[in-house]
């Protein structure tokens, strides 16, 4: 139905996330702004259309494959900080797990500490007692002076072992502190670096949802175009529909040759629209349909690419000198030229009634949908405009 389509050559814009708001701000003022069309004048009013939502789409669609690709590398250095924060954290809770150990041993310490103090005051009070007895009547009370030296010496010995102990255990509670005291710096340093991860990840991750949003903005806009576009081709399809009606019809369009009616393989099955064909068509059209059934037949098809929409073909058929009539021959294309397009077949043959077989690209059929090869048989020849005897 339709001629080469006008690529759109906008620049796509590599701005950074950080002018996401003025990106954001456009796309807002896209949506609310009414679409405005050239009012240079075409052979059909339907075709500046679509070829403008298709160009806005295009770039529509550059636009959100940017931003896209801006939220694959945010939500990369997400997860990389997120695994920092990870690997922080862990390194936090062994160092508590130290800290806490160590406070619980500096309690323990503090009280064998205590404990030894007060087993030496007694020992001293003791003493005190044994010490308002003379050393006469301590040898008196002795059973001999052996017993008198090992009374003196024991209690020198235990007096100096409780010393000891609680020197020891002095020195162990002034080491366990300053462990302590490097734990505290290295859990704070730890912490520290934990709650910058953590507001480096909030702060990436606002950005990654205010791209992911401006990617949902692109795509609610590129939806609402593409169902402009539906909405035109299926106008476009009403007339066809309607036109045949008008002038009764014929068999409903089926599948029929195999073989596509020659078409060439490599324009058939490529998805459609997306190649260009020697003479300026988009594939799977039906103007690239009847192109290659004009070249087949006669080994050679003008060049109409840019003005070869179905509607178009008549005048640049007369242009060139082709004759065109309302009569139909074997071997001819038939137009419609009402729609945004138009519509072209290629007459396969004229049975005795009148009536036509052709063969067409990109009806629409239930099932299938729009680009796909059909034929149609008994059709009134009158539902086509102009036949083009190529």
């Amino acid at each position: 139905m339709k001629a080469m389509k006008q690529r759109s050559t906008t620049p796509v814009s590599k701005g950074i996330v950080t002018r996401s708001a003025l990106v954001a701000g456009a796309v807002l003022m896209a949506l609310s702004t009414p679409m405005v069309f050239s009012s240079q004048v075409m052979a059909d009013k339907w075709d500046d259309q679509i070829s403008a939502i298709q160009s806005e789409i295009n770039n529509l669609q550059a636009q959100a494959a940017t931003i896209a690709e801006q939220s694959r590398t945010l939500a990369s250095a997400l997860a990389a900080l997120t695994a920092q924060k990870q690997t922080i954290q862990a390194q936090v809770d062994l160092s508590q797990a130290k800290y806490d150990k160590l406070v619980n041993d500096i309690t323990e310490t503090e009280k064998q500490i205590a404990e030894n103090k007060d087993a030496l005051g007694q020992i001293i009070a003791d003493m005190y007692v044994d010490g308002t007895i003379s050393p006469l009547e301590m040898l008196a009370s002795a059973n001999d002076i052996t017993d008198y030296v090992d009374q003196q010496e024991y209690r020198s010995s235990i007096q100096t072992n409780l010393t000891d102990t609680i020197d020891r255990i002095n020195a162990l509670k002034k080491q366990l502190e300053a462990q302590k005291a490097d734990v505290e710096r290295v859990l704070a340093d730890q912490k520290s670096q934990r709650d910058a991860l953590a507001a480096k990840e909030s702060e990436q991750a606002k950005l990654l949802a205010d791209s992911q949003g401006q990617e949902s903005v692109y795509q609610t806009m590129i939806g609402e175009r593409s169902s402009q576009i539906s909405n035109l081709k299926d106008q476009q399809q009403a007339e066809i529909r309607a036109r045949l009606e008008q002038y009764g019809g014929g068999g409903g369009a089926v599948a029929g040759d195999p073989s596509l009616g020659g078409y060439p393989s490599y324009l058939a099955n490529a998805a459609q629209d997306s190649l260009v064909d020697p003479w300026g068509m988009y594939n799977r059209e039906c103007v690239s349909y009847v192109a290659w059934k004009v070249f087949q037949k006669n080994r050679y098809m003008p060049y109409w690419g840019g003005v070869g929409n179905a509607n178009q073909w008549p005048g640049n058929a007369r242009a060139a000198g082709i004759e065109t009539s309302t009569k139909p021959r074997s071997g001819s294309a038939g137009v419609i030229t009402s729609g945004y397009y138009g519509h072209i077949v290629w007459v396969d043959s004229v049975n005795g009634d009148g009536t036509i077989n052709i063969s067409q690209y990109n009806e629409w059929l239930p099932g299938s949908g729009w680009g796909h090869y059909s034929e149609r048989r008994n059709v009134s020849p009158y539902a086509y405009n102009v036949y083009i005897y190529f």
